[in-house]
């Protein structure tokens, strides 16, 4: 088994990146934006109540305060303030989680935070600092910071695959600067197999690197998301209808044993 995650929640007023509502049956966890780098009040609201009526755990997905760049801007920031920058947000989509009776089920940092938080430990450290005091588990890359520090910390990893982002030699993601472009579903899905299969993935050099397979992340503001999801979806858990409701009955443990960078 491997899990579906998407950043979701990722508009501002009346603005949108993408379809939530059509993209939330087919996944199994929705990293949900809380307001650095995208998403409001309403926003949040909105999409937990998504979250809960397709029984998709939630996650949050904090970031540098930086809503004009979406958060895919690095900023020099201590220890201590990545706690509280984290602290700070995944509190706001907790009390969202709690009006409609639903846990917090880990945490998952986005765009330059996840960057970042890969190479460099005092980062990582701030993170993991905040996941203690929520007592859950935080996605992240193999073989960098993320697995080294959360593992260290006692804190709950879970490998990332990312099925619409190239990798780098070094095994790091391409992070996009602006929105995401269109990626080959048939590439994507490719891609996704064979790091489930054999955990590597095909660099833009050319040459393999490990990974991680725990879950795999489909961004909600890649056009064809939901045609990836789709078709993943299918390749994965072929008996299982995007429309069926799944148990979260115990979202903390998380049941992974499948698929970023």
């Amino acid at each position: 088994m491997v899990d579906l995650n998407c950043d979701m929640g990722e508009g501002f007023g009346i603005y949108s990146f993408a379809d939530d509502e059509e993209i939330m049956p087919f996944i199994d966890a929705a990293n949900v934006a809380c307001g650095f780098h995208a998403s409001d009040p309403n926003t949040m609201s909105k999409t937990v109540e998504l979250a809960k009526k397709f029984n998709v755990k939630v996650g949050s997905h904090p970031a540098y305060p930086d809503l004009v760049g979406f958060g895919r801007r690095p900023m020099k920031m201590k220890r201590e303030d990545i706690k509280n920058l984290v602290i700070y947000q995944t509190g706001a989509l907790k009390a969202f989680l709690d009006e409609y009776d639903m846990p917090l089920n880990h945490i998952k940092p986005h765009g330059s935070l996840y960057g970042v938080s890969a190479i460099e430990e005092e980062v990582a450290h701030g993170i993991a600092d905040a996941a203690e005091i929520f007592n859950v588990g935080v996605f992240g890359m193999v073989n960098t910071c993320h697995e080294k520090i959360y593992k260290e910390r006692g804190i709950k990893f879970y490998g990332e695959f990312y099925s619409d982002l190239e990798y780098d030699e070094t095994g790091y993601l391409v992070i996009a600067k602006g929105r995401n472009k269109y990626y080959p579903t048939d590439r994507a899905v490719e891609r996704c197999m064979r790091a489930i299969k054999r955990k590597k993935v095909t660099t833009i050099q050319g040459n393999d690197v490990v990974v991680g397979c725990e879950t795999i992340c489909v961004h909600s503001d890649t056009p064809n998301a939901v045609e990836i999801l789709k078709a993943l979806r299918e390749k994965i858990s072929p008996n299982k209808s995007s429309k069926e409701k799944k148990d979260n009955s115990n979202h903390s443990k998380m049941p992974y044993i499948e698929d970023t960078k």
